[in-house]
C-alpha cells in the first residue's frame, strides 16, 4: 500500500517503514515556519519531510503511541540534528498537544486503525489553529467487506480491517467542523486472491468480486474555520 517517499525532500530512508497508503505531506501545503503534527508518526518519516519545509523557524511534533517507535524517531532526530523536531508518546484520541497548536496536521494511514474515529477528529479540530488545516491519508471502503476479513489480524495491521465507508469517513470529518473537506488523490488497493483465499472460501470470494467491493487509498484535506 505504500508510496513513494525517495523523490520528496527531507526523505529519511531509515524513517520510512513503507507502512503508509499515501503521500500526505505532499498535499499537505506545508510553509516555512508552520508547526506541523503528524499523527501516528512511527519512525518519522512525515515528520522529517515535514521540517525540510518549515525550515528552522517552524516546529514539527510526532506522536505516537508506541515507545519504540518515540524512540527510533527520536534517534533518527538526534543524528539529522533537527532540534525543531520533537517526539511525544500518546493516543490520538487524547493527544498530548494544546489547543489551538497546528497549522498543518498530516497523517498516514493511522485514522482507521483508531477505535474512535469520531473523537480521533475533534482531536485534531481542538489541537488545530483556527484557519488551519489537514492533509491525511488513509483506507477507506466501498461496499462491506466479509467478517472474516475484518476481523483478521494481519489484514487490520495492513490497514484494511479498521476502515470505514468512505460516505462515513468524510461525515466524521464534517461532524467534527471540519470545511472544505476535499478528495486530494484517490486509489485502489488491490488485494489478491491468494491472499484474501486464507480468510474467504472460494464461493466468497466470487461473492466479493461480484459486488465489486472496493478498498481505497484516500488522502483528505479539510479546514478549521478561522472563526
Amino acid at each position: 500500500m505504500a508510496e513513494d517517499y525517495s523523490k520528496l525532500g527531507g526523505y529519511v530512508p531509515d524513517a520510512d517503514l513503507a507502512l503508509g497508503c499515501g503521500l500526505p505531506t505532499e498535499f499537505a501545503q506545508i510553509k516555512p515556519g508552520d508547526t506541523v503534527v503528524d499523527l501516528g508518526s512511527g519512525a518519522g518519516n512525515d515528520c522529517f519531510v515535514a521540517r525540510s519545509i518549515v525550515g528552522e523557524k517552524g516546529h514539527v511534533i510526532g506522536i505516537d503511541m508506541t515507545e519504540a517507535m518515540i524512540d527510533r524517531a527520536r534517534t533518527n532526530a538526534a543524528k539529522l540534528g533537527h532540534a525543531n523536531v520533537e517526539f511525544r508518546m500518546g493516543d490520538i484520541e487524547k493527544m498530548p498537544v494544546e489547543n489551538d497548536t497546528a497549522d498543518v496536521v498530516v497523517s498516514n494511514c493511522v485514522m482507521n486503525l483508531v477505535p474512535d474515529k469520531k473523537k480521533a477528529f475533534a482531536e485534531t479540530f481542538r489541537i488545530m489553529k483556527p484557519g488551519g488545516h489537514f492533509s491525511i491519508s488513509d483506507i477507506v471502503l466501498k461496499g462491506e467487506l466479509p467478517e472474516a476479513v475484518r476481523n483478521e489480524a494481519a489484514l487490520y495491521a495492513g490497514c484494511i480491517s479498521g476502515a470505514v465507508q468512505k460516505e462515513e469517513y468524510l461525515r466524521t470529518i464534517a461532524e467534527a467542523g471540519f470545511i472544505n473537506a476535499t478528495v486530494q488523490k484517490e486509489r485502489t488497493i488491490e488485494v489478491p486472491n491468494e491472499i484474501l483465499i486464507r480468510y474467504l472460501s472460494l464461493d466468497q470470494l466470487r461473492e466479493l468480486k461480484r459486488k465489486r467491493v472496493g478498498i481505497f487509498s484516500v488522502t483528505v484535506y479539510a479546514e478549521k474555520p478561522k472563526a
